[in-house]
Formats: structure tokens, sequence, C-alpha cells
């Protein structure tokens, strides 16, 4: 239970793929619940932002994802088992670089399968900014980060630009 050392941009391990969680590993990943939550809600205090962070962020490589929008959700070993063919543009934030903003493509709606802490499948189906928060975290599962979805060279701006971009 304490706010973890975010890792940032740079740091070889943010491009590594987690490993599974297996049944039996429950018990000893639910700790990892409390450090997330810590770290999200330090995060947001001093950001302003966050709604989910990955354990990978934090150096836990499990398929670990934490949600926190008017509740927490964990979802563990999550598979996107439906995508749209809609996309939309969205100026994408990530707790691993803090500062920057990125512009990419995401998928409208998905469908998600999921276990929770309680080791039961479940599913969601998201759309919009929810559709693109899972994805942007589900991507850190596969060490995969938002610079390297950049829509061009031109998809960057520092978060103090904000009210400029469209």
């Amino acid at each position: 239970m304490a706010v973890r050392q975010i890792l940032v941009l740079g740091n070889p391990q943010l491009n590594e793929t987690a490993a599974m969680v297996g049944e039996e590993e429950i018990e000893d990943i639910k700790p990892l619940m409390a450090d997330l939550h810590d770290t999200l809600m330090d995060f947001k205090k001093r950001y302003r932002a966050g709604r989910g962070i990955a354990s990978p962020q934090i150096g836990v490589m499990k398929r670990v994802i934490y949600l926190y929008i008017d509740k927490p959700v964990v979802i563990i070993n999550p598979k996107i088992n439906w995508k749209s063919r809609e996309m939309i543009e969205v100026w994408d934030d990530c707790m691993c670089f803090p500062d920057l903003l990125v512009k990419v493509l995401r998928h409208q709606r998905l469908r998600l399968i999921y276990r929770d802490l309680d080791w039961k499948e479940r599913s969601l189906d998201l759309e919009g900014d929810l559709s693109e928060l899972l994805q942007h975290e589900y991507d850190h599962l596969d060490g995969i980060l938002a610079v390297s979805r950049a829509i061009d060279g031109k998809s960057f701006a520092l978060r103090s630009q904000r009210r400029f971009l469209s």
C-alpha cells in the first residue's frame, strides 16, 4: 500500500510484454491493487488527470489494469475480443510522459473479456472515451506506448498547449 514510482518514457521495461496472471497468483497480486490505486490517486492529485493505470507502468510485468472512474475496477488478463471499424481521433496522454500529448486513432467501441479479483470471467462493452482509455492501458500490457501510435510527425504537443489543440 504505497505510491509507486511510475516508469517514464525511455525506460526499456515499458516496451516489454507483460505476463499472464495465473489463478494461483490472485492472493499475491491483491497488494498490487492498493499500490496501483495509491499511485493513480497521487498522480491525479498532482496532474488533475488519470483514470487508469496498467501494472507495467510501475514495473510489475503482469497483465493487470486498474481503473478508477466512479469506482475501482480491476481487470486481470484482459482480451479485446471485438473492435468497431469506426475510429476516433484523440489527444492521448500518459502517466509515463505526463507533459506530452499524442494524437492517435482508437476504435470507437470494443468488447473486453477479463478476470476479476475473484477470478470470475467478466466482460465490458465500452465506447468513446472509455474505449480509448482501455485501448491505451491494454497497449501498456503489450509494451506499446501512445508515442508509437502517433498519427504522424505533427501529432505531438505539450500539455501546456492543450488549449490550442483541436
